[in-house]
């Protein structure tokens, strides 16, 4: 075999051990199963080595998943050339019903040969860091939320009522502990309930304190202060945008953001039928519920609050024209949709939608100084 041959390796990665699998180049080019190696870093820099011995370029890919990207840096670090391919976005023969290790690989080995496989974006290590930091927090705000319910499901079963109107403040939690039940059991029970809900409750504090403290050393801190300026989108809701989509520049245009986001409606026609359906839901799913949620708050009037308009003080001029165009075009947006009579829950899908553009914009106005 020539040295300079170029080889398509397909790994099915694993825990404790991955499938290796190689497609020579050329349509014609010969497929084959090598086996598996050990996951631990040593093992794959001997096989990577091995293989560059017998050929003169590799182009590994594998799946995205819980193995995360220690691999693909392992391998760019050797100089060799790795794709983290989108698990989703892989062809797959609808009457295929054998997955085994081998033919996953196999098949990776052979679609990365012919370009049919779509890559993920890979974040690096400073940006990762940031992204686990703010997916813990949606964690915490998950955990919080539970063992809340939990309290209140309780009461409810006991018929216990809280007369005020703000729950979870101060004279809630004193109304908390001054319930009493006849058993000692229940009142057992309530009491590692509350006492659970307050360490969930500064677990977040204390999750929310360090996002404070490293976002600003982040390479996309000033994009996130620049998405603040948009209605509706405070500091979580620009740091869950941000370290989910990363470099906002690799799309060309909006719509590129819109469809990876899954926010762009689906169809399906043949010949003369045309069958429009819903939102695609092929993307990001924290990014494009962090952006509906953002949505409703142009329901109401154009304004600009007190704490807005610090926001619009300290941004560039600039984006502050792209946030006060975004307001005005989606508050007359959803005006027009609900004078249509459109479902509430499809206006604030279409604002969401059209509010993912803006984000673009001042994406890649920021980043382009």
């Amino acid at each position: 075999m020539e040295q300079d041959s170029e080889v398509f390796v397909g790994l099915d990665v694993a825990k404790a051990r991955h499938a290796v699998a190689v497609a020579e180049a050329g349509r014609q080019g010969e497929v084959r199963y090598l086996g598996e190696v050990d996951a631990d870093p040593a093992a794959v820099g001997r096989m990577a080595a091995k293989l560059a011995k017998r050929h003169g370029r590799l182009h590994f890919c594998y799946e995205a998943g819980p193995t995360g990207y220690g691999l693909y840096r392992q391998l760019i670090a050797m100089g060799h050339s790795c794709t983290v391919v989108a698990p989703s976005l892989i062809p797959r023969k609808p009457g295929d019903r054998v997955k085994t290790n081998r033919r996953d690989a196999t098949q990776l080995a052979r679609l990365h040969r012919a370009g049919e496989l779509t890559a993920v974006w890979v974040p690096d290590e400073g940006h990762e860091a940031i992204r686990e930091l703010v997916r813990a927090r949606e964690t915490a705000v998950d955990d919080l939320r539970r063992k809340r319910q939990s309290i209140s499901s309780m009461m409810l079963r006991y018929g216990r009522v809280y007369p005020g109107k703000k729950t979870w403040g101060a004279r809630h939690r004193q109304w908390l502990q001054a319930q009493r039940f006849e058993h000692p059991a229940q009142q057992m029970v309530l009491l590692e309930m509350t006492h659970a809900a307050q360490h969930a409750l500064e677990r977040l504090q204390r999750v929310e304190a360090a996002l404070v403290e490293f976002l600003p050393s982040w390479s996309l801190a000033p994009v996130v202060d620049a998405l603040q300026a948009l209605r509706g989108v405070q500091l979580v809701t620009a740091a869950t945008i941000m370290v989910e989509i990363g470099d906002l520049r690799r799309f060309d245009n909006p719509r590129q953001l819109m469809g990876y986001l899954g926010l762009v409606p689906g169809e399906r026609s043949t010949g003369e039928s045309v069958r429009r359906l819903g939102i695609t839901k092929a993307g990001n799913a924290r990014v494009r519920r962090a952006l509906v949620e953002s949505a409703w708050s142009y329901r109401h009037p154009p304004r600009i609050g007190k704490a807005k308009h610090y926001i619009h003080e300290r941004v560039p001029p600039a984006v502050r024209e792209i946030a006060l165009k975004a307001q005005m075009r989606l508050t007359a947006r959803y005006r027009t949709l609900s004078g249509k009579g459109k479902k509430l829950t499809v206006a604030i899908t279409a604002i969401a939608r059209e509010l993912a553009g803006f984000v673009w914009a001042i994406g890649v106005e920021v980043q382009r100084t």
